[in-house]
């Protein structure tokens, strides 16, 4: 896959703020799902949530990819407010998102899952695109030829012409992020990345999500409970807790925190962070 359009971010270049969350508050009935959340993601930067279970985490991403409607609260793309934008405008502006449980077609190929993922690029609309006429057929033709170049750049131009219902659960969790990759984003939503991975394949995982951010120019926000994952990639994590932050930081420093600890493990005991969330992650798994 070509990656001309976008250049990775150079080192020790200004940061600029790309997704700034401000007081975000989500409730469902009597239920407060997320509490007061302000969040700033760097541009460049991979920005990991953790939290326990029914912590708010995917609620948070729901409310930035334009799912759920926050109570209050406000949320900023590149400083663009996007409260009163819905989930295709959000994609049109540069917002890619995967789900935990891929939510892709799986009675289309994987090429047509990913014109799908396009469709917020096209000029013509996805169904418009479809008709044999000029410029719309076109426009068609050149979203195909990316959709392959995004196949082939993930290694997975063989899969095109398959359905994706004959799949494996691992291959289709990165055909949802070639989905995600076909409508250009600026920041990738990932949801639990880690999730059905083998061990043995964790760390080829976080050498991908390197990439993704270095050769596309990517900034990643992801939820994770795989703290190898997390302390492999992520320059910064935020901690929930019963939809609240308990934490912000470098990982190293954030997962020893007495506070973080005592939500995770029930104790506040001095342990080493990675070995003790490792076998939370496979005991509640």
């Amino acid at each position: 896959m070509s990656a001309e359009r976008q250049t990775a971010p150079q080192e020790g270049r200004q940061c600029r703020t790309l997704l700034e969350v401000q007081g975000l508050t989500v409730r469902f009935g009597g239920l407060v799902a997320v509490a007061d959340l302000d969040l700033r993601v760097e541009e460049g930067e991979i920005f990991a949530l953790v939290g326990p279970n029914g912590a708010g985490k995917t609620t948070v991403l729901n409310c930035i990819s334009g799912f759920v409607r926050p109570s209050s609260g406000s949320i900023r793309l590149a400083g663009q407010d996007l409260l009163a934008l819905g989930a295709e405008r959000r994609a049109a502006l540069g917002i890619g998102r995967t789900f935990q449980n891929g939510q892709l077609f799986s009675s289309m190929t994987v090429l047509e899952n990913l014109l799908v993922g396009r469709h917020s690029r096209l000029r013509a609309g996805l169904f418009q695109s479809l008709l044999p006429i000029g410029p719309a057929r076109r426009e068609e033709a050149a979203a195909r030829q990316r959709a392959r170049e995004i196949l082939t750049w993930l290694g997975l131009e063989s899969y095109a012409d398959r359905l994706v219902a004959t799949l494996p659960a691992g291959l289709q969790k990165l055909i949802g992020v070639a989905r995600a990759l076909a409508g250009e984003p600026r920041l990738l939503l990932l949801d639990e990345p880690a999730a059905g991975v083998p061990l043995r394949e964790v760390a080829a995982l976080a050498d991908q999500l390197r990439r993704w951010k270095a050769e596309l120019g990517l900034t990643l926000l992801l939820i994770e409970h795989n703290m190898e994952v997390v302390q492999a990639v992520a320059q910064r994590i935020c901690v929930l807790n019963y939809g609240r932050k308990l934490a912000e930081g470098e990982p190293a420093t954030v997962l020893r925190e007495p506070a973080v600890l005592e939500a995770y493990l029930g104790r506040e005991e001095e342990i080493d962070a990675r070995e003790e969330w490792e076998v939370s992650d496979h005991a509640a798994g």
